[in-house]
Parts: C-alpha cells; sequence; structure tokens
C-alpha cells in the first residue's frame, strides 16, 4: 500500500514519522520542501508538487486552511489524476461547505473521501495517541482504519457524510476556545482581587475541572507561556469564524463565538497571532488593567 502525506507542519510531520516507522511506503510533499527533509532522511520519498502524488492508494492531508487544501487537492490537478478506487484521508479542520464539495468532487473522480479531523497538539500526535474524528463510507474507514490505528488511539465515527465529521471538530475547537476565555476571565477577576491568578488556575484545574484540557491549558496561562505554539491564535480564530459560518448556514445562534471572535481579533491586533491560543489570556488581562 502506497502512502501520500500533503502538509508537514508541526501535527503533520509527527502524523507522516509515524507512518513511515510503522513501516509504510511513504511519499510526502509540503509548501516548504526544507520541512520535509527529516522525513526523507528517515526512507520517504519528496513528491516535488502535489501532483506528484496522483499514484498513492491513500493520501492523507493536514494543510492549514480550506484555500491550502483547496489549491493542493483541487486546482494543482492531484484529485484529477488520481486513480479510481484511491482514497483521499483529510485530517485538518475545514469549513462544512468546502468538506461538501470535496466529498462530490471525489465521488465524481471514483475516489474515496473520508474525512478524519484529530483532537490532540503535537506531542500528542508525536506520541501516536490523537483522538481521530471520522465520517464517510464504512467501508473507506475500515479500509483505512489500521493506518489510524498508528496515528490516534481512538478513532470516533460520527456518520456517512464527510462533513459530520468537521462540523464535530469545529464544535469540539469552539468549546476548547470558550474554556480558555473562562479561565482567562477567572483569572483575571481573581488577580484584580489581590489572588494569585496561578494558584487560582491550580485550584480549579485539579477540582472542578480536573481534565487534561483544562490543566493543559490553565497551565500555560498561570506561566503566561505562550511559545513556541502548539496552535497558533490566528488557527484559533479560523475556527471559531468556522464556527459562525456553519452557525449562521443552519440557523444556530452562537453568542459566545462572537464574543470570542472580537477577544481573537484583539489578539491579533496587538500582535500575538503566533503566539499559542491561549494567550487569549492576554486580551482578558489587558481588559482588566493588568
Amino acid at each position: 500500500m502506497k502512502i501520500g502525506f500533503a502538509g508537514l507542519g508541526g501535527m503533520g510531520r509527527a502524523m507522516a514519522h509515524n507512518l513511515l516507522q510503522a513501516g509504510y511506503p511513504l511519499t510526502v510533499w509540503n509548501r516548504s520542501p526544507q520541512a520535509a527533509q527529516p522525513l526523507v532522511d528517515a526512507g520517504a520519498q519528496l513528491a516535488a508538487q502535489p501532483a506528484d502524488l496522483a499514484g498513492v492508494d491513500i493520501l492523507f492531508t493536514m494543510l492549514a486552511n480550506d484555500a491550502a487544501l483547496e489549491q493542493v487537492v483541487v486546482t494543482s490537478g492531484l484529485l484529477a489524476q488520481m486513480q479510481p478506487g484511491a482514497a483521499h484521508v483529510n485530517m485538518a479542520t475545514i469549513s462544512v461547505a468546502l468538506a461538501q464539495r470535496l466529498a462530490a468532487l471525489h465521488q465524481q473522480h471514483g475516489v474515496g473521501y473520508l474525512a478524519a479531523p484529530v483532537l490532540g497538539r503535537p506531542d500528542v500526535a508525536a506520541a501516536g495517541r490523537l483522538n481521530i474524528l471520522a465520517a464517510g463510507d464504512p467501508a473507506l474507514l475500515e479500509r483505512v482504519q489500521p493506518l489510524l490505528d498508528v496515528l490516534g488511539q481512538r478513532t470516533w465515527s460520527f456518520g456517512e457524510r464527510p462533513e459530520q465529521a468537521n462540523i464535530v471538530k469545529i464544535a469540539a475547537n469552539f468549546t476548547l476556545a470558550s474554556a480558555i476565555e473562562a479561565m482567562a476571565e477567572g483569572s483575571a477577576l481573581v488577580r484584580n482581587h489581590g489572588v494569585s491568578g496561578a494558584d487560582y488556575l491550580q485550584m480549579l484545574t485539579g477540582t472542578l475541572f480536573a481534565a487534561p484540557a483544562y490543566q493543559g491549558y490553565g497551565a500555560l496561562i498561570a506561566a503566561e507561556n505562550y511559545q513556541p505554539a502548539g496552535f497558533k491564535l490566528t488557527l484559533g480564530m479560523k475556527d471559531v469564524g468556522l464556527a459562525l459560518e456553519a452557525g449562521g448556514n443552519s440557523h444556530t445562534p452562537l453568542p459566545f463565538a462572537s464574543v470570542l471572535k472580537d477577544n481573537f481579533l484583539d489578539a491579533v491586533a496587538h500582535g500575538e497571532g503566533d503566539l499559542d491560543w491561549a494567550a487569549l489570556a492576554n486580551v482578558a488581562a489587558r481588559r482588566g488593567g493588568l
């Protein structure tokens, strides 16, 4: 089975490395070829352009946004050149609208399409412990499951339409952004009353919210440690925008998402777009005069 992987940022590089270490023949592509060099050194083949991945049996993509995915898979001619019976597993967070359009395009070309966005930061990806949110043809999911088992600790199935996995991921990231914002505002509140924000967050994440996401982001906020970014603030802003778009299209009010979007814009306006999205806490602190 020949595997292709396009998109070698922090997440994609770790995931591709795990597939290579599991013994799968791997061809990789990235817009900046230097990001692929460690994988090439470990035995992967380097594609000079996206269309060079057309001969693979299974194509994985982990690209930053809708525009990048459409450019690499559709505009480049990659999808049109893939062989009937091949399959594309998209693991990035994209809009519901693009997921629907991609599903139709893949069907036209006789290529399978599975949405499988993930929960987890780069360190979790490197450990092969991602949670994978999948939707699409059940037979295709069964076919690629051994590969997904290399990448993640569990695959969660959410339906037979690929966009169903994407809306679950969008909703999950919206919920996570809301948790970060709540911790940020709570921390600012206690600090303005002479209480250590770090002490407050340690209590909170050891009692009421003793869960990995709260503990991880609570520790970042407590330490004001937002570099290097495990997930850039600009990507969080993109995902909240996707939630608002999906909400508008389905007549689902998301008032918290509107607040979050404004706070992300505030952070970007202050030059914080490349920081970890836990830097939303800086917005709450600034507004609190801290």
